[in-house]
């Protein structure tokens, strides 16, 4: 699948060309604005100065500031969708994966988080921004729990609770940890993603690989 274009039908209002001028002007300036104030501080009106466009341009890509924050967020669903990809495929050693896997959204994070914070906020303000996540979420959910039926079905993995129950609670863990970090709270970087990897590896093989 095309992730790019499917984040995009979400989250933009218009048929997007990320090589839009207007509208890469008005998710630079958000980025910047988000840098110095929260979410709640910034106000189209001064998101669509600093891009040197019009209010009304603004609305003309995106529902509002809430949903523009998942636009500037369209890296971090790639990278997602790039590590869901290298899970998904169930190849080489299960530690080695889930650990790179789980790495990669903490590298996310770090890149910008000042922006998954915006994301944070968003996601708690706005029922569009929430309805938009889970679609999102549950897209990877199902993609996880095929690969935990697979591996169970080949004889790697043990059998045990639900697999799309499961593949729910550890993208769960994989939510909260991401959001701790952000916030600059929980364990060291390192400690934390073992210890997450750890969990994933006994819940769907049973036993450290």
């Amino acid at each position: 699948m095309n992730d790019e274009r499917l984040w995009a039908r979400m989250v933009d209002r218009r048929s997007v060309n990320r090589g839009d001028q207007r509208r890469t002007a008005l998710l630079e300036a958000l980025d910047e604005l988000l840098r110095e104030q929260t979410l709640e501080e910034v106000n189209v009106a001064e998101i669509s100065r600093r891009a040197g466009v019009t209010r009304s341009a603004f609305y003309f890509y995106f529902e509002s500031k809430a949903t523009a924050v998942l636009a500037l967020m369209a890296e971090l669903y790639d990278d997602a969708s790039d590590a869901t990809d290298l899970l998904v495929k169930a190849e080489g050693d299960p530690r080695t994966r889930i650990r790179t896997v789980v790495a990669t959204l903490f590298d996310s994070v770090d890149r910008t988080p000042h922006t998954y914070r915006a994301l944070l906020e968003a996601r708690a303000t706005s029922a569009a921004v929430r309805e938009l996540w889970e679609a999102g979420r549950a897209e990877f959910a199902e993609m996880t729990a095929e690969m935990i039926e697979r591996e169970r079905a080949a004889g790697h993995a043990q059998t045990g609770a639900d697999a799309h129950v499961l593949a729910a609670v550890l993208l769960d863990l994989n939510d909260h940890a991401v959001e701790r970090h952000a916030m600059g709270v929980g364990p060291e970087r390192e400690a934390h993603i073992d210890a997450i990897t750890h969990i994933w590896i006994q819940s769907i093989y049973g036993s450290p690989a």
